[in-house]
């Protein structure tokens, strides 16, 4: 069937293989291993489903998704169906099942938002009855408890009381003939208590002989004083032993009876098992849920890896997997990759299939997000040499026998599908109606090779051509040039090379998509040393026309390379500015919160002065009720009043002195309507320099105002005769380098633009004690690269050196003031 043979060729059961480990139980790696692929849309959507609530419950760490106790007990239901008797390792087995299926059931029902898998449990049933009943048959050992029955509890005590009577009786032989004894030592030999004589003292222990050492030196002999003993032993045991078989039996017909539902219930367990591995697949992978999409959508397949590959990397330290990116537009049904041998053509392909395919299963996608494909109802490739010396086949009667067995395969398809649309209904003529491809995937690696390049190239574009009518989309790897020129002359197909490093000739294996590839044969042989002449000559046979097309396509390269390479400056250039933008928006957020408390908090304040007034008023007039009236008391009560309203009213502000900004201070741009950090004040040129985003600039105070809307006051300033230099800075002068809590920032962990707002506050707050000591840790060093970085242009800093290796070293940096 070459439906399963394409999943050989991609390799398939070695992805099921890599899936299993990831299975809790056996009947989940039984399950993976033996992966069905789903022949509906809405079987791969429900599998999709599944795993995604698995991937979303385990990203809950409260969670403990496990399953312990759950195990394959479906033999032992069959057994016992067949009115077998189960061993007591088999009930507990089932008992634990049972539980374990129940503690499932219920995280999944406490979970929020798990649709697909509620209604997946909603029909198990635990039997939590028969549970409690096998756990209280059954020890932890497996073996039939004591309390399983008041009969087996009398024989068990029984069986004691006749084994301490032997052992009691058997040791005063062994005191009283201790000569005869060979080890002091009582043991069995079947079910018989004995005691090892030495053969040539043996008369003295009359009984009857169970065994002989391997050197006939020691005799194991049951005394005829215990043999009744022994005896009576026996019948017990076989008492316990029918008792027992009676109570398994028992607890086995219990289980017969709701065998049908533990079926049920154990192959619930099963698919939970196999969307788990799923879902803990996919997250190794670093993969991404597919959606699947319609026939005018694009397929975006961006930095898709090869799974296998990325498994050999990471656990047979394999080479580095390098992802290709695939952009399908809905209008595409072909495209022709071209490219140099070994340079990752026949990887795309396959690459592409188990995307496809992993899908399908409700795998996730090994490709960053967005992550869209079709639903392909079949996919189907022709991978490899299938040339056989036994069946006379050549490599070229291989593809073509196995392209055969696809096209077969492609028109059962077809006609199943328009029978189910009911294009045949009354009569209708197949031609007549129009066709819609059907939604399969082909992969043709080296389609048309093995033959006469002619004969070979034109069959290969006959190929296409039919498959551009009735598959959803075709991707084929070929050395043709004739197959490059077809973009040209059919809108549905398109052209993808692998990329070619002239330099090191080495392939690259990233994909290029809409430039064919180009021939390196020449080039190649030339570096490599053949003679000049010799590449000249071939140059010239192979005609002008291609080498052009050579040079057309290197130009493409390069062009595409260089975009490329400016797409990128331009994404770091967003991600830059995205981040200042979040800076931004996240501190103008903090200012106003921080106005809102003030304001709330000032409220508070005001309504509590109030109701503090209403309460001492009050008091005032109930005493003043409560007494003798008098004009000395009304004086009395006038004046206490008027003292608490010189108590809680607001005090009249003083006049002070007009607004005056401070380093350090956030003030507002009254002309950019911005808020900006103040760096230095020069009172003289009635200017500031602040600090807004990542610039800095000089302003006037005309054009700045206080938080609170406050206006510096600005007067005429009078010409200066003479212009004086200012004074040379003064050397540091040295500051005992004592380290204290208000002196001291400690800024690990911290962004440097964060960092930055945490230092001009402790700055401020450190200025009287001449230093400060900056807590940025080693790591990296960027941090510590981006501290001393704002030193250096801090008005307020005249040096800072790292700390001594005792007091953090590198880690620590003193910044002296001016």
């Amino acid at each position: 069937m070459i439906y399963k043979e394409t999943l050989n060729l991609l390799e398939w059961p070695r992805l099921c293989q890599q899936l299993a480990t990831f299975a809790a139980t056996k009947m989940g790696a039984t399950a993976a291993r033996n992966l069905p692929i789903p022949t509906s849309l809405e079987e791969s959507k429900e599998l999709l489903e599944q795993t995604k609530e698995i991937y979303r419950l385990e990203q809950n760490l409260e969670i403990k998704w496990t399953f312990e106790g759950i195990t394959d007990v479906g033999d032992s239901l069959k057994r016992a169906t067949l009115k077998g008797n189960l061993s007591g390792k088999e009930l507990l087995n089932i008992a634990t099942t049972l539980a374990g299926m129940r503690r499932l059931r219920r995280i999944i029902e406490d979970y929020e938002e798990l649709p697909t898998l509620t209604e997946l449990v909603a029909d198990i049933r635990t039997y939590p009855e028969l549970e409690k009943t096998i756990h209280h048959c059954i020890d932890e050992a497996g073996k039939v408890a004591d309390r399983a029955s008041t009969k087996l509890g009398e024989i068990r005590h029984n069986l004691k009381e006749n084994r301490d009577r032997i052992y009691q009786k058997l040791q005063n032989i062994m005191q009283q003939k201790g000569g005869a004894i060979q080890e002091t030592v009582i043991t069995q030999r079947g079910d018989r208590f004995v005691l090892p004589v030495k053969a040539a003292q043996k008369e003295q222990i009359p009984g009857i002989i169970h065994d002989t050492s391997g050197t006939g030196g020691t005799f194991y002999i049951e005394p005829n004083s215990v043999v009744q003993m022994g005896n009576k032993r026996r019948q017990y045991l076989r008492q316990e032993e029918r008792e027992e078989e009676a109570i398994l039996r028992q607890l086995s017909e219990q289980v017969a009876e709701v065998a049908e539902d533990l079926e049920y219930l154990l192959a619930i367990a099963t698919i939970l098992d196999l969307a788990t591995a799923r879902s803990r697949y996919s997250f190794w992978l670093g993969g991404n849920a597919p959606r699947f999409i319609e026939d005018k959508e694009t397929i975006t397949l961006r930095q898709l890896h090869h799974p296998l590959l990325v498994w050999q990397e990471r656990h047979e330290q394999g080479s580095p997997v390098v992802p290709i990116n695939v952009q399908i537009n809905p209008e595409i049904r072909v495209i022709a990759i071209t490219g140099p041998n070994t340079g990752g053509k026949t990887v795309t392909l396959k690459t592409v299939g188990l995307a496809a395919l992993m899908a399908k299963v409700g795998l996730f996608v090994p490709a960053k997000e967005p992550v869209e494909l079709p639903w392909f109802k079949q996919i189907l490739a022709d991978i490899g040499d299938e040339q056989s010396i036994e069946q006379n086949l050549s490599t070229f009667s291989g593809h073509i026998r196995r392209i055969v067995r696809i096209l077969e395969a492609l028109d059962q398809g077809t006609e199943s599908r328009e029978q189910e649309a009911g294009i045949r209904d009354q009569g209708s003529v197949l031609s007549e109606t129009p066709h819609t491809p059907h939604p399969s995937l082909i992969l043709l690696d080296e389609v048309g090779a093995g033959t006469d390049p002619a004969e070979g190239s034109a069959l290969a574009i006959a190929l296409l051509h039919h498959l551009a009518d009735h598959a959803r989309l075709t991707i084929a790897t070929t050395h043709y040039g004739e197959l490059k020129a077809l973009k040209y002359e059919d809108s549905r197909f398109e052209n993808a090379s692998v990329e070619f490093d002239d330099r090191s000739l080495s392939p690259t294996y990233r994909l290029l998509w809409g430039i064919p590839g180009r021939s390196n044969a020449l080039s190649i042989a030339q570096r490599l040393g053949l003679d000049h002449e010799i590449v000249e000559e071939a140059k010239t046979r192979i005609g002008g026309l291609s080498q052009d097309v050579n040079d057309v396509i290197a130009g493409l390269e390069a062009q595409r390379r260089e975009q490329e390479e400016k797409a990128l400056e331009a994404q770091k250039l967003l991600q830059e500015t995205e981040k200042f933008y979040t800076e931004v928006t996240e501190k103008a957020t903090a200012l106003q919160q921080r106005e809102q408390d003030l304001k709330r908090h000032q409220e508070q304040e005001v309504q509590k002065a109030i109701a503090e007034a209403k309460e001492e008023i009050a008091q005032v007039i109930r005493n003043l009720q409560q007494g003798k009236k008098s004009s000395q008391k009304a004086q009395q009560a006038t004046e206490a009043i008027t003292n608490i309203g010189q108590k809680q009213l607001p005090k009249k502000a003083k006049p002070t002195v007009s607004y005056q900004p401070k380093v350090g201070e956030k003030i507002r741009l009254s002309n950019l309507g911005q808020t900006a950090e103040v760096l230095d004040v020069s009172p003289e040129d009635e200017e500031v320099m602040v600090r807004f985003g990542l610039m800095k600039m000089t302003v006037s105070f005309r054009d700045i105002e206080s938080l609170d809307g406050q206006k510096v006051e600005t007067k005429v300033k009078e010409k200066k005769q003479a212009v004086t230099p200012p004074p040379s800075p003064s050397k540091p002068k040295d500051v005992p380098t004592i380290r204290t809590s208000r002196n001291t920032i400690d800024i690990r962990g911290n962004r440097v633009a964060e960092a930055e707002a945490d230092l001009e506050n402790a700055i401020a707050q450190a200025t009287e004690s001449g230093l400060i000591w900056i807590i940025h840790g080693k790591g990296t060093g960027k941090l510590r690269q981006g501290v001393h970085e704002f030193l250096k242009r801090h008005p307020q800093i005249a040096r800072f050196e790292l700390a001594p290796q005792k007091e953090g070293g590198s880690g620590v940096t003193l910044a002296y003031f001016k």
